[in-house]
């Protein structure tokens, strides 16, 4: 079990996932007025751990988020009791998401849309507060999208100059 930690793909996603996270921690504490705390699981969520279909996983996985973030966004505007709301808001992005064929990112989009619905009841419990949520939700997952995508570029760059050494 410990050879598998010493494998470079498991090393390459280790550091990608903390790279993800101090940006989105930087963030955090530079804006504390907002709350990008729901941006540093968005990152780790569209982060693979397998490389060979890592880009086509963070774009399914942010379609995923937005999903289920809209789905969160317009049922919070919606004034029932919130876990029945919560209950629809699965039933519609499962629904929503097998029909779009993101079967394998729909853990992601429920995520979004629990961390989207999910707030304290009280009067300043306002549309803002899922829309902010929401948009920490996009900007984790660009993070993790761009930090993928940088690393699957270089990877790419260094097979084709092991290819041009031979």
């Amino acid at each position: 079990m410990i050879k598998e930690f010493y494998k470079p793909l498991i090393a390459v996603y280790i550091l990608q996932c903390i790279l993800g996270l101090c940006i989105c921690y930087v963030l955090y504490k530079c804006f504390p007025q907002h709350q990008f705390y729901w941006s540093m699981i968005s990152v780790v969520l569209v982060i693979a751990p397998d490389s060979k279909d890592s880009n086509r996983l963070a774009f399914d996985r942010i379609k995923a988020n937005i999903l289920g973030s809209s789905i969160g966004l317009l049922l919070f505007l919606i004034r029932i009791p919130n876990l029945f709301l919560i209950c629809i808001g699965v039933i519609l992005t499962i629904v929503i998401g097998i029909f779009l064929k993101l079967n394998s990112a729909l853990r992601s989009a429920l995520s979004a849309l629990v961390i989207v619905m999910i707030h304290e009841e009280g009067p300043n419990s306002t549309w803002h507060i899922a829309l902010e949520r929401t948009g920490c939700v996009m900007i984790g997952c660009i993070i993790g999208l761009l930090i993928t995508l940088a690393f699957n570029s270089f990877s790419s760059l260094k097979k084709q100059g092991n290819k041009v050494d031979e």
